[in-house]
């Protein structure tokens, strides 16, 4: 791991729980990462729960890529070996590329918790239009796995070599008056 370099940059996120039974009275892995995000020093902008259905995943994260405030989705849920499991189909026709290493760091570090059983896990990340996306288990104890050891240092721009923050789109600038009128 290198030194920390440059200035921290704040990224505006939404948080996504796919989920059948979670409500937002239990939505832990969203608490999870929502709280984890703002204690980064990023800002979560718009956070849903939808149900397990694979085109109401890629339509609120289709809306979420296209948002120009969100410049990076954390998605929890539905990456599961059951066949009702859909985050993945619903992601992948998505991206304009996809971030193996992010599923193949998830399930080396997940391995280390649980052994084989990581072989399930079905974690998957990608790129689309200037927006990265992470999707990750449904279980908390998984999303504190995957923030605490990847996205955390890939959403702070100053982790080196590299990271994510100068592939995001940048935010909109508000309008400011001009000084002359």
């Amino acid at each position: 791991m290198s030194k920390p370099r440059g200035d921290f940059v704040s990224a505006q996120l939404a948080v996504l729980t796919v989920s059948d039974s979670r409500t937002e009275a239990d939505d832990t892995s969203g608490d999870y990462l929502r709280e984890a995000a703002h204690e980064a020093g990023h800002k979560v902008v718009v956070s849903r729960i939808v149900k397990d259905n694979l085109y109401q995943i890629r339509a609120i994260v289709s809306a979420w890529i296209a948002d120009p405030d969100v410049q990076a989705i954390l998605i929890n849920g539905g990456t599961g070996f059951s066949a009702h499991n859909t985050t993945p189909e619903a992601l992948r026709p998505l991206f304009d590329r996809e971030i193996e290493g992010f599923g193949e760091l998830f399930r080396m570090a997940s391995y280390e918790e649980i052994g084989t059983s990581t072989i399930q896990s079905r974690a998957i990340g990608g790129i689309a239009n200037q927006t990265v996306i992470f999707a990750m288990p449904g279980s908390t104890r998984a999303c504190r796995t995957a923030w605490e050891r990847i996205i955390a240092e890939q959403l702070d721009a100053r982790h080196g070599p590299c990271n994510f923050i100068p592939h995001l789109k940048p935010l909109p600038q508000p309008d400011v008056p001009d000084a002359t009128e």
